[in-house]
């Protein structure tokens, strides 16, 4: 098993993943954890793709940028992911941390269940005064067009499924999953999406024309755009966690990525957790 920290590593964070990796030995199982953490938890020392490539689970021990950053890197092998949650709201990284020690071994014992959860994949194409070249990103939550400067409002252009869809005029563009639709999306107006649907949400960040509404579209539509930007720049952001800047002649491809990220599933409902995380009456 794979154990990922909280970068940061608070002190409860390396308490619980050391009482974790106490109960993985007494199993006889192997715990993986990065090498800046492993010696403290008495895990064996691994890179991030050694710990994919050598486990059936990983635990993420954080919140969910802790998640968000693992889940990129699973690729094609779609290792199952358990999330416990050391932040503040915790949707990906449902299960508290009085409850790791059970769902683990819960899980151990074969006795759950996965959401598969769609991602995205966005490339950024740059034109040939800038090499021609091809930058390619992941994205669990959200691929997002943002503005550089206070106070400047960006154009993008979004043809859908191969057919001209909306020029959004407002200080960004938010390109979310069902599972994004709790994050940056909700706050620009987003509707929240059941999480194992097969659509994408376009929400726009402030826009200039009220009319210009969040929608609902198949995560079957290849999404094109381009950026009339001024000399402030936009940026294109994935997961709020990797980054490129984006030029007024850049063609920027977002679509449903090839693999998915395997959450192990809760034992509480999504209505649930929505119901506690949002506080609804």
């Amino acid at each position: 098993m794979g154990l990922v920290v909280r970068q940061d590593r608070p002190a409860n964070a390396l308490a619980v993943a050391s009482q974790l990796c106490a109960w993985m030995k007494g199993e006889g199982l192997t715990a993986f954890a990065s090498p800046e953490v492993a010696a403290q938890i008495g895990a064996v020392a691994a890179t991030t793709p050694e710990i994919i490539d050598r486990t059936d689970l990983i635990v993420v021990l954080g919140g969910d940028g802790t998640l968000l950053g693992a889940a990129r890197h699973i690729g094609k092998r779609e290792t199952p992911i358990l999330g416990i949650n050391l932040g503040t709201l915790g949707f990906l990284t449902e299960a508290p941390t009085e409850e790791a020690m059970a769902t683990l071994a819960r899980v151990a014992a074969g006795d759950y269940e996965v959401d598969r959860r769609i991602m995205l994949e966005a490339s950024v194409e740059r034109d040939a005064a800038a090499g021609g070249q091809h930058e390619h990103y992941a994205a669990l939550n959200d691929v997002v067009i943002i503005k550089r400067a206070v106070g400047r409002m960006l154009d993008v252009h979004v043809t859908a499924d191969h057919m001209p869809f909306c020029t959004y005029r407002a200080d960004g563009l938010i390109v979310a999953t069902p599972t994004g639709s709790t994050a940056y999306a909700l706050s620009a107006g987003g509707p929240i999406v059941f999480p194992n649907l097969g659509v994408i949400v376009l929400a726009p960040i402030c826009p200039h024309t009220l009319s210009n509404r969040p929608v609902v579209l198949p995560d079957t539509f290849e999404l094109e755009m381009r950026v009339k930007v001024d000399d402030q720049g936009a940026m294109l952001t994935c997961d709020g966690q990797e980054s490129a800047p984006l030029g007024p002649t850049d063609l920027i491809r977002v679509r449903r990525g090839a693999y998915a990220v395997a959450l192990v599933r809760s034992t509480h409902p999504y209505f649930e957790i929505w119901r506690d995380k949002l506080h609804w009456g």
